[in-house]
Order: C-alpha cells, then sequence, then structure tokens
C-alpha cells in the first residue's frame, strides 16, 4: 500500500479514542498493510492507527531483531485481559521522533484480540518483554493515552520533550496506576 506521515505529539488526533472495527474489510486489510509499511519504513517496533490519523482500534507490532526474519503481528479491536508485575523502562515513540523516557509498564500482560482474518486469538507476553512493553504501549494509542502519560519523573520528560521541540506533558494526562503503584514499591 502505502508509507504515510506519522503525525506527531501535539496532534487532537493522537488523544481521541478510537473506534471499534465491525468488519475486517478491504479498507481495514489497506489500513493493517499502510500500518506495516509505515513502520518498517521508520524502523519501528509498532504503529496503531491513531498515529496515521485513522482512529480504528489496530494496532501492529513487530519485536523480530535485525537478524531475525520479519514478524509482524495484527491486533484489531485489542483489549488487555490480564496484567500483573511491574518494570520500569525506556520507552520511546514514532510520534516523539527521538525523544526516549522511562516508563511505568505492567510486567505480564495477555491480549485478546482479532487477527488480519478476524480470527479471535490470545497473546500472553511476559517478563517485561519488549513485546509486553510494545502491546501496551499500541494499545494505550487507541485510548487516546500516549507513553509520556506513564512518565516516572514528569519533570525529567518534560525536558527530553523541550530538547525536541516538543509540547510539555499534560499533568491532567498523567495516569495513576495503584496496582501498578504498588507492585513497583514492593
Amino acid at each position: 500500500m502505502a508509507v504515510k506521515k506519522v503525525l506527531k505529539y501535539g496532534e487532537k488526533t493522537l488523544r481521541e479514542p478510537s473506534k471499534e472495527v465491525h468488519k475486517v474489510s478491504k479498507k481495514i486489510l489497506d489500513l493493517v498493510q499502510d500500518l506495516m509499511d509505515t513502520m518498517y519504513a521508520q524502523n519501528g517496533v509498532g504503529l496503531a492507527a491513531p498515529q496515521i490519523g485513522v482512529n480504528y482500534r489496530v494496532f501492529v507490532i513487530d519485536v523480530s531483531s535485525n537478524n531475525e526474519p520479519l514478524n509482524p503481528q495484527v491486533f484489531i479491536n485489542p483489549k488487555i485481559i490480564k496484567k500483573s508485575g511491574a518494570v520500569i523502562s525506556q520507552e520511546g515513540c514514532l510520534s516523539f521522533p527521538e525523544a526516549y523516557t522511562d516508563v511505568k509498564r505492567y510486567k505480564n500482560v495477555m491480549v485478546k484480540a482479532l487477527d488480519i482474518n478476524g480470527r479471535q486469538f490470545v497473546l500472553e507476553a511476559k517478563d517485561g518483554s519488549l513485546l509486553a512493553r510494545a502491546i501496551q504501549h499500541e494499545n494505550d494509542h487507541l485510548d487516546g493515552i500516549l507513553f509520556i502519560d506513564h512518565c516516572t519523573n514528569r519533570f525529567e520528560a518534560d525536558e527530553i520533550l523541550a530538547k525536541y521541540n516538543l509540547p510539555p506533558i499534560d499533568p491532567d494526562k498523567l495516569i495513576k496506576d495503584d496496582i501498578l503503584e504498588k507492585e513497583l514499591n514492593q
């Protein structure tokens, strides 16, 4: 299909919740291909539909490393159905070119979604793996949540954003997750 423009932090669409997909139609298949083409062109690990200006509940991930064959995974209407543990790790996002900051994530997640053929699947990602973090990151995009909303230090994150001429964090968007906080403080 095509490599699309990735919206940058500050664009209103990135903060809007996405709509459910009712049918895996040609339009959705084309969207998935555009997401993959764009993700690979930008050397990303994942990309959600809102990042290219399309507010549907669809994202793609490929956590294969340089010496492995490509292994794209498609998630349509994903729902995280189980989460546990906690991890702090550095994250970035194609909508925040070159800006990275420490964020709080669950260590283990289980997600239920539809695949490219409209068949339901369940996938478990464990041990704070790149896949576990990517699923949470991309799933958040579908709810208008961005990785900086999970930052460990708002002021440090603001400095990083300013360095790349990106808007500061909106304090009202910061995620307060008591369960995650409790896990981190054990």
